[in-house]
Formats: C-alpha cells, sequence, structure tokens
C-alpha cells in the first residue's frame, strides 16, 4: 500500500514540477521570439542573386528531456493508441528553442535572414528494450545572409 501511495506522490510531483518547467520555458521562448522576430527565416534553397550578400552558415541545438510524468502518460497513450499529445508538445518545444538559437547566431553575424533552414531531429537514451523516449535533439541549420 505504502508502494502505491508514494508512487501516486512521485507522479503528482512530477506533474506538477513538470508543468512549472514548461510553461517557464514557453514564456521564455515567446519573449526570445518577439525579440528576433526581425531575423526572417526561409526554407528557400535559392538565395536572391544579389551580388553584394555574404552568407555563412548557423546552426542551433537542444536536446530536451522528458519527464517522468509524460513518459508515464505516454505510456498508457501507447496502450489504446492515438495521440501522445505529451510528445508534442515537448517537440514542439524543442523545434521553437533550436531555430530561437539558430537565430541568436545570425544575430551575432549581423544577419537580416536565414535561408535554406532545415530541422533535424533525434531521439536519444533509450533503446527500444526501455520503451519511451528519453531525451529529443533538435538541430536547426541554415545560411544567414547579410549585405557585405
Amino acid at each position: 500500500m505504502y508502494d502505491l501511495i508514494f508512487f501516486l506522490v512521485l507522479l503528482l510531483l512530477g506533474y506538477v514540477f513538470g508543468q512549472h518547467a514548461e510553461k517557464k520555458h514557453f514564456r521564455s521562448i515567446i519573449e526570445r521570439e518577439k525579440q528576433l522576430r526581425g531575423i526572417l527565416t526561409f526554407s528557400e534553397r535559392r538565395i536572391p542573386d544579389e551580388a553584394n550578400l555574404q552568407g555563412t552558415l548557423v546552426s542551433g541545438s537542444v536536446v530536451i528531456s522528458v519527464d517522468f510524468f509524460k513518459n508515464f502518460v505516454a505510456g498508457l497513450r501507447n496502450l489504446v493508441g492515438g495521440r501522445v499529445s505529451a510528445y508534442e508538445s515537448l517537440l514542439e518545444r524543442a523545434r521553437r528553442e533550436a531555430v530561437l538559437r539558430m537565430k541568436e547566431k545570425a544575430q551575432d553575424f549581423g544577419a537580416a535572414s536565414v535561408w535554406n533552414v532545415r530541422l533535424e531531429t533525434a531521439s536519444i537514451g533509450k533503446g527500444r528494450q526501455q520503451g519511451g523516449v528519453g531525451s529529443v535533439e533538435v538541430v536547426a541549420y541554415g545560411t544567414a545572409v547579410k549585405p557585405r
């Protein structure tokens, strides 16, 4: 009986602290997106033909861990099937954070735009035997362009 209570308390703590950390991260992302909205990003491969442009590769990467509660809920969802919204918010945070880090490097370069933006994702930390996802890595990269 005590084991069940202990497990439920840990689950509740994981939920509370996980939600707090996620909301705090989303607030940080939204604020930084406002600050960097002037740096435009494009997925087009071809940069406009202007002779006086200078470009460099910029990238941003992030690794975000899944909290215990999200892993637990995702495991339950896997039993019945359907969307795993716990992982969707994790991927959204990771994607937006990686793009922001890429934009920050473009800003340091003095660029006004980033072209040929690409995103790569990878699951890190847990193998198939253990189930679930340990962490997710997202890398955003592209060509930052500024006038010469």
